[in-house]
């Protein structure tokens, strides 16, 4: 399974994708994620969500093999809605959710760490989304709630990466510290998080989410729809192998 479950304190629950060799989800684990984090708020002993991952990286996004393999457009579809799907659980979750991250958060990542509620990362992590690159508009919503307007529109048009030290320069990473340290880390603010009345941090996850300038499921679609418009049109078909040939 690439999305594990586990409770190692009281109060908080851990959801860890570990899906070799880069973290990249095919539609069936963008689910599988959305699930987990969703029955995890659901239960009331959960407090509070750790959200990590194993391996070389936290997300390489969606999984651009089974794309490409579909001769239709089922499995670009399901990706596009599996995606919607995991960004909304973390966003929606009854609980607040902490993000771990290490290494590469590429395009997925994004839009899961973009909805988090709080972000902290190791030394060596890095942000990106080489959407336009492979020739794909989405999860710009979510860079947009890590850094300033220009800037993102600058690393979105570029493909740029920026990392964890930028990011807490800009205040969306809480804290950033060697990737020995990250779990400890997480799990530290997570038992902050944890020993306050849970009926209190539910209400307030709401209220946060209420007040929230950006209406953050619509505005993703509305990127997805361009999406489609790309790929009816040819253009991101070529892009996503010229990726898989390493051109």
């Amino acid at each position: 399974m690439p999305v594990i479950t586990q409770q190692p304190e009281s109060g908080i629950t851990v959801v860890t994708v570990d899906a070799p060799p880069v973290n990249a989800l095919t539609v069936r684990g963008w689910f599988d994620l959305a699930e987990a984090v969703r029955k995890a708020g659901e239960d009331p002993a959960t407090h509070v969500v750790v959200l990590r991952a194993e391996g070389r990286g936290f997300n390489a996004g969606v999984d651009i093999k089974e794309i490409q393999a579909d001769p239709g457009y089922g499995a670009l579809i399901g990706a596009n809605q599996g995606c919607a799907a995991a960004f909304a659980a973390v966003y929606d979750c009854a609980v607040p959710v902490i993000a771990a991250v290490h290494g590469f958060c590429l395009g997925g990542g994004i839009g899961l760490v973009g909805n988090a509620d709080v972000v902290v990362a190791s030394e060596d992590a890095t942000f990106a989304l080489p959407e336009v690159d492979r020739g794909a508009l989405g999860a710009a919503t979510h860079l947009a709630r890590l850094v300033p307007q220009h800037l993102m529109r600058a690393l979105y048009y570029t493909a740029g990466t920026i990392d964890a030290h930028q990011l807490h320069h800009h205040g969306s990473v809480y804290a950033v510290v060697p990737r020995a340290d990250l779990d400890e880390t997480a799990l530290g603010v997570a038992r902050q998080i944890a020993a306050k009345d849970t009926r209190v941090i539910r209400a307030a996850k709401q209220a946060i989410n209420g007040i929230d300038v950006q209406p953050v499921h619509r505005s993703y679609r509305f990127e997805q729809g361009f999406t489609f418009e790309l790929n009816l049109a040819g253009v991101s078909d070529a892009a996503r192998q010229d990726f898989l040939d390493g051109k």
